[in-house]
This record gives structure tokens, C-alpha cells and sequence, in this order.
């Protein structure tokens, strides 16, 4: 009896990955091919990618989709990725999924919760520099994204606007990346990944340390993660950071 009920429970969990596929919406395809084959071998999960004008016309049908799309947004893709999400959907948003050139779109920041304002960033305003070492720090220990299978290798030393005192965070770096600064959060996100980022203007230095490197966000019956890195797929060769978007992917709410 115990070799059946243990043969059934195999069987159970093969049957549990077939079928189980992604979509990835992208227009810079290496980066995206690292992330479908480590979907494909650590977890079975097979990937479509295809551009945003060949995405297929019934979302619903995937596990999740994952969206690097580092030019403009079309509208008929903007709204796909919003009625997929709002309707039960998973939606993996990486890296220039967010960025300034989404500024154009009419529903995209609104339903992401998030601003990106004008002006010089010593202001508060948006600003991308690329070719750049960032350090990324774990702000949620407790939530599936940031420990399933994930090694912190370092210790950073971590603080914010309204801390009274510096702590120490687990967390990574990444070289030669590109970050975001003063993405601003309209409405109530779950926090999961800050990044410090060292900024020298005109021989003055400054330290950001901002909590906007990674979130999640319940969209109508569907979820949405976003993950700030992600500018080459070097990125997504870091195992921290490869592991962190598989955890996405793979995650059940």
C-alpha cells in the first residue's frame, strides 16, 4: 500500500508540471532566453517569447507573463497585461517595464501605483543612469520571492529617510547594471528588494537607499511583482537575481 500511495504521489507531482508554460513579452530577447531556460530546468516551466505585436490573443492560458519590453508599450499590449492581471492573472513586470518612455501610456502608471516625476534628481526626479555597481538589500525575510532557494552573500549597511539608525540587510550587487532613482509609490505596494546606489554629481556624493527595487501588488483577482534589475542578461546570470525572478514566476499567492 505505501508503494502505491508513493508512486501516486510521484505521479501526481509530474502530472502538477505538464502544461505549465509562460509567456514572455520582451524586445531584447538574450536576456529573456537566460530566464526561460533556468524556468525550464529548475522548474519545468516551459516559455513563449515573442514581441508584443505577435503576443497571442488569450493570455489566460498562461502561468504567468513576464514583461522586458525596454521601448514604448503599445496600447493594445498595455491593456492585455492590465485585463490578464485584473483578471486573475500573474503579471512579472523586470527592469525598463517601469521607465520614462511608459510615461506615454494612459492607464499604465495608474494601475501600477507608481509616478515617475520630473526634474533634477537631487529634487525627487526620475532619473536612469546606466554602467553603474548596485547593491541590492532583502526588505521582506518572510515572503516566498526573497528566500525560496536564495543566498544572500553579503551584508550592506541600510537606512532610510525616516530611520533614526543605519542597520544591516542581507543582500547582493550587481556590476555594470543599470538603476532607477525616485520611483515613487502612489498607493500601498508590498515591499520586497531596496537598492543603494552611490551617485556622484559635480563632485558631490550622495548614498540613495530606496525601497523601490522590488514589490508586489494585488491587481483585481490577479497579482502583480515587479523587480527593478534586470539591464543585460548578466543580470539574470546572477544566481541571486536569477533566483529571485524564477521565485516570481513560480510563486502562488
Amino acid at each position: 500500500m505505501k508503494t502505491i500511495v508513493f508512486a501516486l504521489a510521484l505521479l501526481g507531482g509530474f502530472l502538477s508540471t505538464l502544461g505549465r508554460e509562460v509567456l514572455i513579452v520582451a524586445d531584447e530577447f538574450p536576456a529573456m532566453e537566460v530566464v526561460a531556460a533556468k524556468l525550464k530546468s529548475d522548474a519545468q516551466i516551459s516559455s513563449q517569447i515573442v514581441k508584443q505585436a505577435d503576443m497571442p490573443s488569450n493570455l489566460g492560458k498562461f502561468e504567468g507573463v513576464i514583461v522586458y519590453i525596454h521601448g514604448a508599450l503599445s496600447e493594445h499590449a498595455e491593456n492585455a497585461f492590465i485585463d490578464y492581471s485584473q483578471a486573475g492573472g500573474k503579471l512579472v513586470l523586470l527592469h525598463h517595464s517601469i521607465s520614462s518612455g511608459k510615461r506615454k501610456n494612459t492607464h499604465w502608471f495608474s494601475f501600477l501605483g507608481v509616478s515617475l516625476p520630473e526634474g533634477d534628481v537631487a529634487k525627487g526626479g526620475y532619473k536612469w543612469i546606466e554602467g553603474v555597481n548596485l547593491s541590492l538589500v532583502n526588505l521582506n525575510p518572510n515572503h516566498f520571492i526573497m528566500t525560496n532557494r536564495v543566498t544572500w552573500p553579503e551584508q550592506i549597511a541600510w537606512s532610510t529617510d525616516s530611520a533614526t539608525s543605519t542597520s544591516s540587510l542581507p543582500g547582493f550587487s550587481l556590476q555594470g547594471t543599470e538603476v532607477y532613482l525616485n520611483h515613487i509609490h502612489t498607493e500601498h505596494h508590498t515591499l520586497l528588494m531596496g537598492l543603494k546606489y552611490d551617485f556622484e554629481n559635480d563632485g558631490t556624493k550622495k548614498t540613495y537607499m530606496q525601497s523601490t527595487a522590488g514589490w508586489v501588488k494585488k491587481a483585481g483577482k490577479g497579482w502583480v511583482i515587479y523587480l527593478m534589475p534586470g539591464h543585460t542578461k548578466h543580470d539574470f546570470e546572477t544566481a541571486e537575481y536569477g533566483q529571485i525572478v524564477e521565485n516570481a514566476v513560480i510563486w502562488k499567492p
